[in-house]
C-alpha cells in the first residue's frame, strides 16, 4: 500500500504563488500527478511527472505552475505562480506504479483559494 500526504494549500491572492506538497510512503512510485477538482466541476489533471523526469501539463497552467520530485524522499511538489480565481479547487496528489495503466493511489486533497 501506498499513503500520499498533501500539504501547503490555503487562501491566496490572485497574482500570488503556492507551493503544494505530496509525500508518498509505503512503496515507490512511478509516475506521480497533480489533479484538481472544483466545485461543480469535473475532476482534471493539472500536471504530472514520470521516474523519467519526465512532465506533462494542463494548457490552462503552462508557464505558472511547475512540477517537480525528489525521488530520493518519494516526494513531489507543485509550484503555483501567478495565481488566478479560477485555479481554486481542491487539489489531489495521485502516484501510480511502475508499468500501471492508471493512478493507483490517491491524496486526501488540499484546498486551495484565490481570492482577493
Amino acid at each position: 500500500q501506498v499513503q500520499l500526504v498533501e500539504s501547503g494549500g490555503g487562501l491566496v491572492q490572485p497574482g500570488g504563488s503556492l507551493r503544494l506538497s505530496c509525500v508518498a510512503s509505503g512503496r515507490t512510485v512511478y509516475t506521480m500527478a497533480w489533479f484538481r477538482q472544483a466545485l461543480g466541476k469535473e475532476r482534471e489533471r493539472v500536471a504530472a511527472i514520470a521516474g523519467s523526469a519526465a512532465t506533462i501539463y494542463a494548457d490552462s497552467v503552462k508557464g505558472r505552475f511547475t512540477i517537480s520530485r525528489d525521488t530520493a524522499k518519494n516526494a513531489m511538489y507543485l509550484q503555483m505562480n501567478s495565481l488566478k480565481p479560477e485555479d481554486t479547487a481542491v487539489y489531489y496528489c495521485a502516484a501510480a506504479l511502475v508499468n500501471s495503466p492508471s493512478y493507483n493511489y490517491w491524496g486526501q486533497g488540499t484546498q486551495v483559494t484565490v481570492s482577493s
